[in-house]
């Protein structure tokens, strides 16, 4: 049968950067640490088209190789390599990149703060790969959803309450603490409080291609440690008082939040490079605020305010 697709072009038309496919839904497993996940993923594939007398790539062939590597294999840093380079192998007259990108969402089964409750967290992540003829790259992708309490709006409800309570109890030589216990679980008394917002943390982490496994569910185990104040589950009222606790005792900029991330990732094994994105959802603004940071390897990961 005749294939258009592959008619050689009579004069040249020039280069194309990626050509490939996009939302390609299909079940994956993921090698995350000793755990195996089945996930639905969407898969972006690519390779470049260099001839340019070549009308166009072998699009079916991508298709069908990605089919067979989903049915047959786990995915990870190193098995996304070996995939690539089949991908470049099949178009190896005309391509000499390739790009592959699985997103899915991650399960993590999460307990309540203090009840024996639990419910399921998602966790938006995506691992992909490039590679050349002379180089390759893997990259793990995730968000940690979390809450983030204003430190100046903190300190502004303690001065608040602080000259609310004056003015009650100006007229009082003594008071008892009854009293005093009274007023601060009143309304009047506690006249203001902190504004806090759902935040995000947008990480990228560069690992080894040689990796059998992704970090994937430890990673986020480190980032929730280092935020303190994920989001949560299952909740009856006395996780969210210890909730509220953990909020009053960590208030954070976006700042404090990126430092608090950088530390985390600097300290993790196996990590070639990370990038670090938050963004604060702000509830006293009609805007967000956001903060970068980057491991800081020369010529590695940087901040890329265009690409949000």
């Amino acid at each position: 049968m005749p294939d258009v697709a592959m008619r050689s072009l009579a004069h040249d038309q020039g280069t194309l950067d990626w050509v490939g496919m996009n939302e390609i839904r299909l079940p994956v497993r993921i090698q995350d640490g000793a755990e195996i996940c089945e996930v639905i993923g969407s898969v972006q594939i690519y390779v470049d088209l260099l001839d340019p007398k070549a009308k166009g790539i072998h699009m079916s062939r991508l298709y069908v190789l990605l089919d067979e590597a989903a049915r047959s294999r786990t995915f990870s840093p190193a098995s996304v390599q070996h995939f690539l380079k089949q991908m470049l192998d099949s178009h190896k007259d005309v391509s000499s990149r390739a790009f592959f990108e699985i997103s899915f969402e991650r399960p993590l089964r999460r307990a309540a703060l203090v009840t024996e409750n639990a419910g399921w967290g998602s966790y938006p992540a995506a691992i992909r790969g490039i590679r050349s003829t002379t180089d390759s790259i893997v990259e793990l992708c995730f968000t940690v959803k979390y809450s983030s309490t204003c430190p100046a709006s903190a300190a502004l409800a303690r001065q608040s309450i602080q000259e609310q309570f004056e003015h009650d109890f100006e007229q009082s030589s003594t008071v008892e603490p009854t009293r005093v216990k009274q007023w601060l679980g009143s309304t009047e008394g506690i006249v203001a409080t902190p504004h806090g917002q759902r935040s995000k943390a947008d990480i990228t982490v560069r690992l080894s291609d040689q990796s059998e496994k992704l970090p994937l569910k430890e990673l986020i185990n480190r980032v929730e440690d280092a935020l303190k104040t994920p989001v949560q589950t299952a909740v009856k009222r006395e996780d969210e008082q210890a909730f509220a606790v953990l909020n009053g005792q960590n208030p954070m900029f976006c700042e404090d939040a990126s430092r608090r991330l950088k530390q985390t990732l600097d300290e993790a094994p196996g990590l070639l490079d990370f990038l670090v994105r938050v963004e604060h959802f702000e509830s006293l603004h009609a805007h967000n605020v956001v903060s970068w940071v980057a491991k800081g390897v020369p010529g590695g990961l940087q901040a890329n305010p265009t690409r949000t």
